[in-house]
């Protein structure tokens, strides 16, 4: 089964990016290696907030959500899972200039690190 993601990128003065991906290592390396447009204008990097979903629908859905929320609420979704607004992503790819971060250890424990929001809490925020 596929996975697809909605996740949520911030740039260190907090300015935010969400979007939508299949593949989110993938989408990750080109925001940090080729960015354009509003990512590279603002910086905005750092992954601070993700969730999965079985399918493209949902997570579209969600990136739409999200994207209508108010600030507040945003902020407050990264800080109920992130509240050092760390960038989750650090050890995931090569840094350029660092080439002792290797991508395959990196990978290996992605799995490990992914949240699963059930849609009951992501409902009961989103009322919130």
């Amino acid at each position: 089964m596929r996975t697809y993601w909605t996740y949520i990128l911030a740039s260190r003065s907090r300015r935010l990016y969400i979007g939508v991906t299949s593949n989110l290592l993938r989408r990750l390396h080109q925001h940090r290696t080729e960015p354009s447009g509003f990512c590279a204008r603002y910086r905005t990097v750092r992954l601070v907030y993700f969730e999965s979903a079985s399918n493209p629908s949902d997570a579209i859905a969600r990136e739409k959500q999200l994207k209508g929320w108010r600030r507040e609420m945003q902020i407050a979704l990264i800080e109920e899972w992130n509240a050092g607004w760390l960038d989750l992503a650090a050890d995931w790819l090569p840094t350029p200039g660092h080439p002792e971060r290797s991508e395959g250890a990196a990978c290996a424990g992605f799995e490990l690190r992914v949240k699963q929001v059930p849609h009951s809490a992501r409902d009961d925020f989103a009322r919130g």
